[in-house]
């Protein structure tokens, strides 16, 4: 793959890869040819996978009132009371 594919954006690479997953859908290619488009919508899928985990942590913090970073409270850290409120 092209270096200048890392200037795509998150779309334009899922965009890529929905052609890919189309095109070998549809059957009509070499083996040869699905084999190459297989590994480029592998690498692609790892690029988006990538930067959307990248995307999760980045949303999974705030600032604190001195400026500095901290992690939000996962929700799955916090039990429900019986009557569905969040405990504190």
């Amino acid at each position: 793959m092209a270096d200048s594919q890392s200037n795509e954006t998150f779309e334009q690479k899922m965009d890529k890869l929905e052609q890919i997953v189309n095109q070998l859908e549809q059957g009509n290619v070499s083996l040869e040819e699905s084999m190459d488009k297989f590994k480029t919508g592998i690498k692609l899928s790892e690029e988006l996978q990538e930067t959307l985990t990248k995307a999760e942590h980045t949303m999974a913090k705030m600032m604190d009132k001195d400026g500095n970073e901290v992690q939000f409270e996962s929700p799955d850290n916090t039990k429900d009371d019986n009557n569905g409120n969040q405990a504190q």
